[in-house]
């Protein structure tokens, strides 16, 4: 499917946001669900979580680490895409009773902008605690556009710099939130900490390099308890119990 590019701008220190339309897509996507862009001049496809979705149009949060986002990032509007969208198997919300909590750090906050809003309308509580490095690397619109959604942002900053100085599991900790289940995407060893740091049930949204995205080549698989799983198809989302550290 062919989008055109509505916008795009940086949100924070690294961080962009980018909005994508085509006549053609209907806003199905839940959260954790990926879009797979080509990049002109690159030969496989880049994944990237929805962050939010409606008839129409798509929006991607995305932070630039490599050439293929560097150039995604310069990328003006009226910029034809060709996108393969809402991928994979998103976040269950069935599984939050009353309460959820949201683990994200760095770009996992995008799929859990999206997940936000699905249990916030389901009538749940939600509390979403965010990490970051430094004050500068927290996309202020963003953090506003999850709370406007019905949830509660707590942040925690590395070096002191807003909110709670440490790591996401230190913010939980000293805000003592009540919940029966939580999600969470960002780096491997946040979503390692959580694990180990919260005794209830959750889902967390992996990360691997990908060659069709759509399960049929197998380069994405990683070990699980339950044996090979392709990130891609049968993720990126997985109960914490299905991973192995």
């Amino acid at each position: 499917m062919i989008f055109t590019v509505t916008s795009n701008g940086q949100a924070a220190s690294g961080t962009f946001r980018m909005v994508l339309s085509s006549p053609e897509y209907h806003g199905s996507a839940r959260g954790g669900q990926f879009a797979y862009i080509l990049l002109p001049g690159y030969y496989l496809r880049r994944p990237f979580a929805i962050s939010d979705c409606g008839e129409g149009w798509l929006e991607i949060i995305y932070c630039t680490v490599g050439n293929g986002t560097r150039e995604l990032s310069g990328m003006a509007p009226g910029t034809r895409l060709d996108v393969l969208a809402d991928l994979g198997h998103g976040f269950d919300i069935r599984a939050t009773k009353d309460a959820a909590v949201l683990f994200g750090g760095g770009a996992g906050i995008a799929p859990l902008k999206l997940l936000a809003r699905e249990l916030a309308a389901a009538g749940k509580k939600v509390t979403a605690i965010f990490g970051f490095n430094r004050a500068v690397d927290i996309p202020e619109a963003i953090m506003d556009e999850i709370r406007s959604s019905g949830a509660e942002v707590l942040i925690a900053t590395m070096d002191g710099s807003a909110g709670t100085k440490g790591f996401v599991t230190d913010a939980l900790r000293e805000h003592g939130c009540s919940f029966d289940y939580w999600y969470s995407c960002g780096p491997l060893p946040m979503m390692k900490a959580v694990c180990k740091a919260v005794d209830c049930g959750g889902q967390v949204s992996m990360e691997a390099r990908m060659g069709c995205g759509t399960g049929i080549c197998y380069g994405c698989s990683i070990m699980t308890a339950k044996g090979a799983r392709r990130v891609c198809k049968d993720g990126p989302v997985f109960d914490r119990e299905d991973i192995i550290w």
